[in-house]
């Protein structure tokens, strides 16, 4: 039974890497097996650095929590878990050899990230083996991808040391930061350098994301000067940083192009008449590759080997001759990254939808990404994906990753092709929502590296050391809540609405019954203090439409049906977890025990996505009602809807009671905890006093005074 917990205590639980009963006792030994006994020790030169002594510190921990072995650390011995740093190794920084023999296992590496990987790989086999046991041989692992880029699983730019440690545990490679100016952040003061210095312990290279100051056209007479003044002096404060990410939303300029209106967004209103034109940053201009020029050489004075990323999100809508002309004209030195979900097109019912932000309801990519990857590859330009690999993605909006490993299966086996056939070669593997260790990111940790492993065979190896007993059943369990996404609408109006915060999201009553003539869309309350908070919610739901994808009249039919067969199977999913769960040893419950959790909180998020479309349409067509008797029957359903919904809201409390991750998001912090699902049957309640006025109108004989 899993415990209550009060808001943020999920930040206890995330940073856990070393695990306790990971050791089965039942394990037979093989022939070609060492066994790793307390006899053992960990060593290393006594000469080491602090990152090698750490990672011996580390190994002694794992050995002591997950096996039950208390090994000592000791220095200058040639037997036992050898941590061999050799910096005349002709071995990648970060790749390791593994090198088992009968009575001794050596880590080999030229950095002494490559020694905590080899430490991080060593736990992995004998957390899959399931006793501190190896199979005798040597093996070499190879990063694949890299950087792997994320955000903080804590909260928008929380980083301590333990965090740190558990995204080294966990895979990634590097880290991003928003950076607004010297030490500034979007949400305060933050000091980069002790970042810096405190990732590098753990092999992790930081990224500052750009929100800096770069309005000025590049054939401006100032240009140079200015671009130095915004770059080249805020990045000699931080020689050590790997790089700067720039995104056309965030960091634009004003462009001369036509097609454009060369302002920002919400300056492109004159006189209250908006220009409907792109506004600067969302299309790609003549004169963008010179303007990326500019800041290229600003930051190369202060940093000359930083890695620069320029993300064509913003305008990977158009059409293909339009970007590929872009790339054509790319200046040398900028790494492109593009957005592996984005614009995807996929059928349902015969009819045509579009994904409009990142989901995983794309598990192959659309267009704009094979095309963009395609035409990189052509004028030989480094490339990013933006790839959702650590699991979370806006597809629920307030969950820690989207347990659907089967798709994501797919995810990763399109994105090696590209690997392969289009030179990409690193990820941002989340944006904000940050990162949470689960079966995706370790699927993802075992993938990347040379050399691969099977990954259908590695999700069975998964489930078996996660179920036990009741792996099949897991393994059915996920295959039904992976089929189940291939129905869920990943709009802007979902994104941006139920699937956003879940149950909490609110049923605002349509018909404006007022004396005020006020509008009827809400705040959507939320800590002043974060990043976005309820900024990024919409409540007032509508079809948000896009000339990529049908009118929501003619969508809305078929999505509720999709949504309808999605819970279907989802429910399907949770009967087959269940039975993994009662079928699973004991001390490995818990955990499924957490999962199963989530999916049923993601059941009620995919229920108040349905109800709300409907709740939409039935709003929307008792406006064009015919006759009061109509009307009165869609009062019926509305407020049948409203407190179906209520029950809905009352259900997700008792799951986010027991995970406080639930609920809660870096940029937003809690929109969908207890608090705010009350809040949303609050209202709910408030819009139940609105239809019951409506009956009133609706009663009105002409004849009243």
């Amino acid at each position: 039974m899993l415990k209550k917990e009060c808001n943020y205590e999920f930040r206890q639980r995330i940073d856990i890497v070393h695990h306790k009963n990971m050791c089965d006792s039942r394990v037979p030994q093989a022939a070609d097996e060492i066994l790793i006994d307390k006899s053992w020790c960990i060593t290393c030169p006594a000469e080491s650095c602090a990152a090698v002594v750490e990672t011996a510190k580390d190994l002694q921990d794992y050995f002591q929590t997950s096996m039950d072995l208390m090994l000592h650390v000791e220095y200058n011995r040639s037997k036992g878990i050898v941590l061999n740093l050799d910096k005349e190794s002709k071995l990648a920084k970060g790749s390791f050899e593994l090198d088992v023999t009968g009575d001794t296992v050596t880590i080999t590496a030229s950095s002494s990230g490559g020694i905590r990987r080899g430490g991080v790989y060593l736990e992995d086999l004998l957390n899959l083996r399931g006793a501190p046991m190896l199979k005798k041989g040597k093996t070499v692992r190879e990063k694949l991808i890299t950087p792997r880029i994320v955000h903080s699983g804590w909260g928008i730019e929380l980083f301590p040391d333990s965090h740190l440690n558990a995204t080294m545990h966990a895979g990634f490679d590097a880290i991003a930061v928003f950076c607004k100016g010297p030490n500034q952040t979007n949400v305060g003061v933050l000091d980069f350098n002790d970042l810096i210095v405190r990732a590098e312990k753990y092999d992790i290279e930081v990224y500052l994301y750009a929100y800096l100051p770069s309005f000025k056209h590049p054939d401006d007479d100032d240009a140079v000067e200015y671009f130095d003044n915004v770059y080249t002096k805020l990045l000699m404060k931080y020689p050590k940083a790997a790089g700067v990410m720039l995104v056309g939303e965030s960091v634009y300029f004003p462009s001369k192009d036509p097609v454009c209106s060369g302002k920002g967004w919400l300056d492109s209103v004159v006189d209250g008449i908006p220009d409907v034109r792109p506004p600067a940053g969302y299309w790609p201009t003549y004169d963008y590759p010179a303007f990326l020029a500019r800041i290229r050489d600003a930051i190369r004075k202060a940093i000359p080997d930083a890695k620069i990323i320029f993300n064509t999100y913003n305008w990977g809508w158009t059409e293909l001759d339009v970007r590929e002309n872009f790339l054509k004209n790319l200046p040398e030195g900028i790494t492109i990254q593009v957005t592996y979900d984005i614009f995807s097109k996929v059928m349902l019912y015969g009819q045509m939808r579009r994904v409009m932000d990142y989901s995983i309801v794309a598990a192959k990519p659309g267009f704009y990404f094979s095309s963009e990857c395609e035409a990189a590859a052509k004028y030989d330009i480094p490339l990013m994906a933006t790839s959702n690999t650590a699991g979370a993605t806006w597809d629920i909006g307030v969950i820690p990753y989207v347990p659907v490993p089967q798709r994501w299966i797919t995810r990763f086996k399109e994105l090696d092709r590209f690997r392969r056939e289009c030179n990409l070669d690193s990820f941002y593997d989340c944006h904000h929502y940050g990162w949470h260790a689960s079966v995706i990111t370790d699927l993802g940790k075992a993938y990347f590296n040379s050399p691969q492993c099977d990954l259908d065979e590695m999700l069975k190896v998964f489930a078996e050391r996660r179920a036990g007993d009741g792996a099949a059943y897991l393994l059915e369990a996920w295959q039904k809540w992976s089929d189940a996404f291939e129905y869920l609408p990943a709009t802007n109006e979902n994104q941006y609405g139920p699937l956003r915060v879940g149950a909490a999201y609110p049923l605002i009553f349509q018909p404006n019954i007022t004396r005020t003539m006020g509008q009827k869309e809400i705040d959507f309350p939320a800590d002043p203090k974060a990043h976005f908070g309820g900024r990024i919610v919409k409540t007032l739901y509508q079809p948000y439409e896009n000339i990529n994808q049908l009118p929501g009249a003619l969508r809305y039919p078929n999505e509720i049906k999709g949504l309808k067969e999605m819970l279907k199977l989802w429910d399907e999913g949770i009967a087959l977890y269940e039975k993994a769960l009662a079928a699973a040893p004991e001390h490995r419950k818990e955990a499924l025990e957490r999962e199963l959790n989530l999916g049923k909180f993601i059941r009620c998020s995919i229920q108040s996505c349905c109800n709300t479309t409907t709740w939409y349409c039935l709003n929307r067509d008792i406006q064009h009602i015919t006759s009061a008797e109509e009307g009165l029957k869609q009062l019926d359903a509305i407020e049948a809807l409203a407190n179906e919904e209520i029950e809905n809201a009352k259900e997700a409390m008792q799951y986010v009671a027991v995970d406080s991750r639930l609920g809660w998001e870096p940029s937003m912090e809690y929109v969908g905890d207890q608090w705010h699902l009350d809040w949303k049957i609050r209202q709910v309640k408030s819009a139940l006093l609105e239809i019951a006025d409506y009956r009133k109108i609706l009663s009105l004989t002409g004849n009243e005074n």
